[in-house]
């Protein structure tokens, strides 16, 4: 059985990831991307949904772990009555193909250990073809490849391989796992040892750059890699998350696929980065998002695919029992397709932020904004699905008015401030219009508080954003 979600650490190169569990079980991987099908599923299903287990055999226990620094690098340390190893974790930056790398180190006495491996491609579905080719082990099936290299024997049994070994103190057994297209060639060989010093670097490099300072900055670098993870680096998209269909609430139905790059998620991951120095990432952002909501403005969606792909056509896997029971699993998002108005403000007022952060000006950017405010002129009039993707009839939501409010309070200010041009005095008007508005009709007298939508009496976590915003002060 799968653990818990929040007993999972994540390794990633910047174009997918995996979980590793407290035991030392890979129980979630999609390749080549975030939103590919996955080889290791056991997260949502069982065992035979494909897994791959590196771990003492026999009784242990778990120490703890750590990311080394401020890198990406996963360390569990393991121990049993003879001794105990540490699980190095990690994935290189990404360089033709997608490789886990696993080390087992001997901290001390000795060790017996086991691996198992249960290779199950299209998120556990199908079992592959497993053969021994050029001194690695390869199992193919369809478009899918994987290459395993290791010193250690392998043996294959009942639709898995297997490997026992033992470990002593002072010792490095390394595990590859790489992933390629079926059709190519197998790729040549990693060196664990240079791939490791390589990562290190490439993150301790990265993690430098932070401009933050005081007493919360190990804190905020290691939210800020974790963020940096969860970016397609190839286009510069930034997914919500690395999962699908993990439930709201256990045993519930309401499990969605969070692999994709919501506008309004991605704006406050590109805030984080912004406001921690990192432009580059707000430049990469910024292309990706023009090229993602190229066309209509009216047609605007709130999530893309990480290479800006617009179907995400939702479907159910049945043969997935759920995490926790909780089904059915999906993959794809049926809201792709919802009108949720806020996203309008938050693509605005992060792309505002930035600038005025030190991204230099782009006249690509403004002009495709400005055919934004063309629609939302008269759009913001329409009732939508709102921040919580209410799957039922659309409302005039309180938070989608006061974020689109957002969106012309903030074109007023890039020609104020910045420089820019546009016919401010229709900004102005529609701005101040979108304000008389909300406070008629989204306050609830009775209640003393502004509500959820228009005429309701629901009090809703998203208003808290009225004063972070600049719509009314706190008090």
């Amino acid at each position: 059985m799968a653990g818990r979600i929040e007993d999972y650490g994540l390794i990633g190169d910047l174009q997918t990831v995996a979980l590793v569990s407290r035991h030392g079980c890979i129980d979630w991987m999609c390749v080549p991307r975030f939103d590919s099908g996955a080889i290791f599923a056991a997260l949502l299903g069982d065992a035979e949904n494909g897994h791959w287990t590196l771990q003492p055999d026999g009784d242990f226990t778990s120490l703890g772990r750590r990311y080394r620094d401020d890198t990406l690098v996963l360390e569990t340390e393991l121990e049993t009555a003879s001794g105990a190893v540490r699980l190095v974790d990690f994935m290189p930056p990404r360089g033709e193909a997608p490789d886990i790398i696993r080390i087992v180190e001997g901290v001390r006495g000795t060790v017996d250990m086991r691996m198992e491996l249960a290779l199950r491609f299209d998120y556990g579905s199908i079992v592959p073809w497993v053969r021994s080719l050029d001194g690695a082990l390869v199992g193919v099936a369809g478009p899918d490849a994987i290459s395993l290299r290791t010193p250690v024997a392998l043996e294959g049994r009942d639709l898995r391989t297997y490997a026992a070994f033992q470990v002593r103190e002072g010792d490095r057994v390394p595990f590859v796992l790489t992933w390629f297209e079926s059709n190519r060639p197998l790729p040549e060989a990693v060196d664990a040892e240079r791939a490791l010093a390589g990562t290190i670097q490439y993150w301790e490099d990265w993690a430098s750059a932070c401009t933050m300072t005081g007493r919360w900055r190990d804190a905020v670098v290691r939210s800020l890699v974790t963020l940096k993870a969860l970016t397609y680096a190839p286009t510069g998209g930034i997914v919500a998350a690395a999962t699908t269909s993990l439930p709201e609430e256990i045993g519930g139905v309401r499990n969605w696929d969070y692999r994709y790059c919501w506008l309004r998620d991605a704006t406050l991951t590109l805030l984080a980065f912004v406001r921690a120095g990192y432009l580059e990432e707000a430049h990469g952002w910024r292309e990706w998002l023009l090229r993602a909501i190229a066309g209509s403005p009216k047609e605007l969606q709130v999530m893309y695919g990480v290479a800006g792909e617009r179907r995400l056509t939702e479907v159910e896997l049945p043969w997935l029992g759920g995490y926790e029971r909780s089904r059915p699993v999906r993959i794809g998002n049926g809201a792709s397709n919802q009108l949720q108005l806020d996203v309008y403000g938050e693509v605005i007022d992060a792309l505002h932020t930035a600038r005025a952060k030190g991204l230099e000006a782009s006249d690509d950017a403004w002009s495709m904004t400005s055919k934004l405010f063309e629609w939302l002129d008269s759009g913001w009039r329409e009732p939508d699905e709102g921040i919580w993707e209410v799957r039922g009839p659309r409302r005039h939501f309180t938070h989608s008015k006061v974020m689109a409010w957002v969106a012309f309070d903030r074109a007023v200010k890039a020609i104020e401030k910045l420089g820019r041009d546009g016919p401010i005095d229709r900004w102005r008007a529609t701005r101040d219009e979108i304000k008389a508005d909300v406070v008629e009709k989204g306050y609830n007298a009775d209640l003393g508080a502004f509500v959820q939508y228009y005429g309701s009496d629901r009090l809703d976590a998203s208003l808290l954003l009225i004063p972070l915003v600049g719509f009314l002060p706190a008090k």
